[in-house]
């Protein structure tokens, strides 16, 4: 090790500098070989390349974990794991609007990809200023902390008793809003973000974002918004930055690769919302427990995040299957109602 630069051994963010630059490095080749590899050219991501795809990512997150917890212990090990699934879980409330970003904006299917890869970067840079400020007040003022768990419960409350399916970051408004000060094209023109075209009166051609650079636009500001949940939620479970931040990474990672396999069978999972309520409170209510009372067992935390978010998923697919089963039926029956 003597003949490494002494810089990689001195602490940052209470980890030393060569474990942050090898989970850049791994970020960025997995980057570099999804868009410069596997996604070249242009191409329309079928369910089956899109689920290999999640699997790979997946897979790398595992080891990733795994690393955490042979580095640093098992307690970090199962909090890096609950912080991943519970960022993975969350963040499935984003493909419905990235769905519907995609859909009111007429993006081709085979230049989706495009737009979500270069969304990932963005989400790379803003997760990190978010829980770099985060981790600075947590640390700095220890009832921030007991802000997020009320902010937590709050917002799962508000899951249930609301009837919205998700903000309207996709409406006609928000697109008014950015043409006033960012011109725009009605048409897409190939993967480019921006093209130049001629005015009506036939003068110089003026610089003009193209509907993949409003659905990018977009994109990253829904991701602010679920941000806002994603990432107090994810300092109940530690406020260690590496963890918070590795973690949720590569879970944002794996649900974009995710996407084109879930954004056609997203309805399936419309009653998740309620087990991701649940989730919001029991973390909120867990930082006001360990402030007050005592540190839960981290191994409690995963298992009650796990057993809450599997039982979603199970009973929306349950249900989901069971109305379509229970429709033929009744659209049989309509006609001799009416008769």
């Amino acid at each position: 090790m003597e003949f490494l630069p002494g810089f990689l051994f001195d602490s940052w963010l209470g980890h030393t500098v060569w474990v942050w630059l090898l989970f850049a490095v791994i970020v960025v080749a997995l980057l570099a070989f999804d868009l410069g590899v596997l996604h070249r050219k242009p191409h329309e991501i079928s369910a089956r390349e899109s689920l290999l795809l999640s699997a790979g990512y997946i897979a790398v997150a595992l080891v990733y974990g795994g690393f955490v917890w042979f580095r640093l212990g098992s307690e970090a090990g199962v909090t890096w794991y609950t912080g991943y699934l519970l960022e993975k879980t969350l963040a499935l409330d984003n493909i419905f609007v990235i769905s519907l970003i995609f859909t009111t904006l007429a993006i081709p299917p085979k230049l989706q990809h495009r737009v979500l890869f270069y969304g990932i970067l963005g989400v790379v840079l803003l997760r990190g200023v978010m829980i770099g400020l985060g981790a600075a007040l947590v640390s700095q003022f220890e009832w921030v902390l007991l802000a997020f768990g009320a902010l937590l419960i709050v917002t799962g409350i508000r899951m249930v008793t609301s009837m919205d399916d998700g903000p309207g970051i996709a409406g006609g408004r928000i697109r008014q809003i950015l043409g006033r000060w960012l011109p725009m094209t009605e048409k897409t023109h190939g993967t480019a973000f921006f093209v130049r075209e001629p005015t009506e009166e036939g003068g110089k051609p003026v610089l003009l974002a193209t509907p993949l650079m409003v659905a990018l636009i977009l994109i990253e500001i829904a991701d602010i918004v679920f941000a806002v949940d994603s990432v107090p939620a994810i300092f109940g479970i530690t406020t260690d930055p590496y963890i918070v931040y590795t973690s949720n990474i590569f879970a944002v990672l794996g649900l974009r690769a995710l996407y084109f396999a879930l954004a056609a069978s997203v309805q399936r999972f419309r009653y998740l919302k309620y087990a991701l309520a649940a989730v919001l409170i029991f973390i909120g209510a867990k930082i006001f427990w360990g402030h007050f009372v005592g540190k839960v067992d981290p191994l409690v935390a995963l298992g009650t995040t796990a057993a809450m978010l599997a039982a979603g998923i199970l009973f929306s697919m349950w249900k989901t299957r069971r109305d379509e089963a229970s429709t033929p039926d009744e659209a049989r029956a309509a006609p001799d109602r009416a008769g």
